[in-house]
């Protein structure tokens, strides 16, 4: 079994429930003595979801993220912020190894995934996609496919068949974005029937079907109205109970209302890390002042 394997995967497999093994890495783990980062992070008493430790990733000559380090905290909001072209979307990538995708793209550095180095050379990329789940920035719906097909593909290509599994697993995650009462009596329609928040929330609701233990959400909300936008931000929140959720915006109030922590980014930087509120009300750095209060961006 491959080495980033979740816990439970082994005992979905067999028909005796088997306990996880003590190595592997989960939500739910030990406490113990978070490593220090730098730039400084609050404390924590719990292996974080996600460590980052000082890495770069360049595409061909051109360096885009230059030695970040930080931790985010499991069933957490984490928001990264600042202006276009300082790294946020290729930082979420590198987190599931997205990034790899683009020709001449390489990475220098160390990303763990609850203690587990996700590029060692052991762990296949899918593995990884498989518990880091990703939400873009415009909602993609499979056009071809109804909107139970589009719940259940990740399911079906990590080779569930049985249609009592697929039904409830797709029936559980549209309760949980909030969108079976609207779509249960035409689940067989096609997925781009629906309005656009409605095929935001379809799209999270394909991501969690398989169980991610990390969210990440590119700009989830920037295409959508302020209705459908509050019902995404108010899903992210109920999320959070059950999800590591990392979120790249360039909302600063919408960082504010949905995040436990921020981090902003500027020319590929980590210019500051550190709770939200703390960010918002009393930042460590002027340049950080600056943006969250609108002088530059």
């Amino acid at each position: 079994m491959n080495s980033l394997m979740p816990p439970n995967e082994e005992a979905k497999r067999t028909t005796a429930p088997a306990k996880p093994a003590a190595a592997a890495a989960a939500p739910t783990v030990t406490p113990a003595p978070a490593p220090a980062v730098s730039p400084a992070v609050p404390a924590a008493n719990a292996v974080p979801a996600i460590s980052v430790k000082g890495l770069s990733v360049f595409f061909g000559r051109h360096q885009v993220l230059k030695n970040v380090s930080l931790e985010a905290k499991a069933s957490a909001v984490t928001a990264i912020i600042g202006p276009s072209g300082c790294g946020k979307s290729t930082f979420l990538r590198s987190l599931n190894r997205m990034h790899e995708l683009v020709p001449e793209a390489r990475m220098e550095g160390e990303i763990r995934l609850f203690g587990q180095d996700i590029y060692n050379r052991a762990v296949e990329p899918v593995i990884v996609r498989r518990r880091v789940g990703m939400v873009f920035q415009k909602s993609n719906p499979f056009p071809t496919m109804t909107i139970a097909e589009n719940v259940t593909v990740g399911l079906r290509l990590n080779g569930v068949r049985r249609r009592d599994v697929l039904a409830e697993r797709m029936e559980r995650a549209l309760r949980m974005v909030a969108l079976w009462d609207e779509v249960k009596d035409r689940l067989h329609a096609p997925a781009t029937s629906l309005s656009g928040g409605q095929q935001q929330r379809l799209c999270i609701a394909r991501a969690i079907v398989v169980q991610p233990e990390v969210i990440l959400m590119d700009e989830p909300a920037s295409a959508l109205d302020p209705i459908a936008t509050a019902k995404v931000e108010e899903l992210i929140l109920d999320l959070k109970h059950s999800f590591t959720i990392i979120i790249v915006t360039h909302n600063m109030q919408q960082a504010a209302r949905i995040s436990d922590y921020t981090a902003f980014f500027y020319l590929g930087e980590l210019v500051e890390f550190d709770r939200t509120a703390k960010m918002f009300t009393n930042p460590s750095r002027k340049q950080t002042e600056d943006y969250v209060t609108g002088r530059f961006g």
